[in-house]
């Protein structure tokens, strides 16, 4: 029998999110553990993950799952990236602002009053979105994650939120428009 080689990575969380990331009597750790057959070893003190398996690729969903936790997400919502056919986009406010109180400003524009945009946002581009820290994450399909990420970057750069809210609809549209015509097999008019 040959020996099965063993690979590891490392992230770092914020302090705050390691309670979230275990879980009740660790049942989140566990599940992630069991879920993505790997060994996760968390240094609360410091935020270290370590993860440990033999599967490069297991290795990648549970660091994709433990960075969205660390980026604000419900474990819950952060599991959606086992199912292969969801994304994680992280973008830096940091990108767009020139000081801390730009960062604030930027950070209020995509969560609006009363988290208002952020819901809107998520609604209509059918992903989840989470503001914490210096980033805007988010996780979808890959075309409604684009979406999103794009909404989401047009407000950093300082679009109006009716502009941005107008390109979703219109992007919307089109995408159910396609979608319903592919299940009823039509194809579209090459001109």
């Amino acid at each position: 029998m040959t020996p099965t080689q063993e690979f590891q990575t490392e992230l770092k969380i914020p302090r705050e999110r390691i309670a979230v990331l275990i879980g009740k009597d660790g049942e989140i750790k566990k599940e992630l553990e069991d879920r993505t057959d790997t060994k996760i070893e968390v240094d609360s003190r410091d935020g270290d993950i370590y993860i440990r398996g033999t599967d490069g690729l297991h290795i990648f969903d549970a660091k994709e799952v433990v960075a969205a936790v660390g980026r604000g997400f419900n474990p819950k919502i952060a599991f959606f990236l086992l199912k292969g056919d969801y994304v994680f986009e992280i973008i830096n406010i940091k990108d767009f602002a020139t000081s801390k109180n730009a960062s604030a400003r930027l950070k209020g524009r995509v969560i609006g009053t009363e988290g208002k945009t952020r819901k809107l946002l998520e609604e209509v581009t059918e992903s989840y979105i989470s503001v914490y820290g210096k980033t805007v994450s988010i996780i979808g399909q890959p075309e409604s994650a684009n979406m999103a990420k794009q909404a989401v970057t047009n407000l950093l750069r300082g679009a109006q939120h009716t502009t941005v809210y107008r390109w979703l609809e219109k992007r919307r549209r089109s995408i159910k428009q396609r979608e319903f015509m592919e299940k009823a097999g039509i194809k579209k008019h090459e001109e």
